[in-house]
């Protein structure tokens, strides 16, 4: 029955991961986010019907941590003060929420373990670790430098010339190369390395 606890938290990550999209848009020069009604914490203009009910459900009924996604906000690159790099900025503001989310949850979680008592502690010890869990995941995930994630946006602001002209020639390719690192079990290889780092450096602040 964990998935009663790790679901609320997925989907209240990833809107705030959207939302901060959004936000960095806005303030970079672009209010289409704002104008389509998706600077809002209200979860209906967020849900996407693969990313924020039919994959955490898949994972719930695999046994795996929910992980999935909002709808992408709308950004029009041409409205920001600066295309590339503000482009850059909104794409690292997404996973930088997500560390955000976990420092946040993993502070409270040291600060109930060593205040709250019982078994609202224990229910609140579970649900501050799946936050710290699955929020590092989502920005982990999406900082991988394969379009058309977050870190492909960012690798496209600060690559130049020839290394730019190289690394854009996967961009048609993208989708099936995250899929075929999926398929072939390479993509959790990736993660997991990069993941575990973040985890030892949050287990300090948990009381670990």
């Amino acid at each position: 029955m964990e998935w009663i606890l790790q679901l609320p938290v997925l989907f209240f990550s990833v809107i705030f991961h959207e939302f901060a999209h959004g936000y960095m848009a806005y303030r970079r020069g672009d209010d289409t986010a704002y104008l389509s009604g998706r600077l809002s914490f209200n979860p209906l203009p967020h849900i996407d019907p693969v990313g924020t009910i039919l994959l955490p459900a898949a994972c719930v009924f695999m046994g795996f941590p929910a992980i999935g996604w909002a709808k992408p906000v709308p950004v029009n690159p041409y409205r920001l003060h600066s295309p590339r790099s503000d482009m850059a900025m909104v794409a690292f503001s997404g996973p930088l929420s997500n560390i955000l989310l976990a420092l946040a949850a993993a502070i409270a979680f040291k600060l109930t373990f060593t205040f709250v008592g019982g078994e609202l502690a224990v229910t609140l010890l579970k649900t501050l670790g799946f936050a710290v869990v699955i929020n590092l995941l989502l920005a982990v995930f999406n900082l991988i430098p394969v379009f058309p994630l977050d870190g492909s946006q960012i690798a496209l602001g600060l690559l130049k010339g020839r290394t730019l002209e190289i690394y854009e020639r996967h961009l048609p390719y993208g989708v099936y190369i995250i899929i075929g690192l999926m398929v072939t079990g390479l993509l959790p290889r990736l993660m997991h390395p990069v993941l575990n780092l973040a985890l030892l450096l949050m287990t300090p602040i948990m009381g670990g």
